[in-house]
């Protein structure tokens, strides 16, 4: 998959599990000081990103990931 695509589909569902506009999500948002997530919701964007993608992700390693641009790199990983 294209990076382009996997920024898009990541920062779609980013918008919906924080309620932010999709496309004011900068690859440098931090989910919890820029976006506004917390814990809860923390768990639900992991939960999300394995639905999107089909995915089954570390889950210890994902809740250690702080922004868009690193969800991108660590969703890659697991995505062709």
């Amino acid at each position: 998959m294209e990076r382009s695509e996997l920024a898009k589909r990541v920062k779609k569902v980013v918008g919906k599990v924080l309620d932010v506009n999709p496309d004011e999500v900068s690859d440098d948002a931090n989910f919890i000081f820029d976006l506004g997530a917390d814990s809860a919701q923390s768990l639900e964007l992991v939960a999300s990103f394995e639905e999107e993608f089909d995915i089954e992700m570390d889950e210890d390693k994902a809740l250690e990931v702080q922004n868009v641009e690193d969800a991108i790199n660590f969703i890659g990983e697991y995505v062709d």
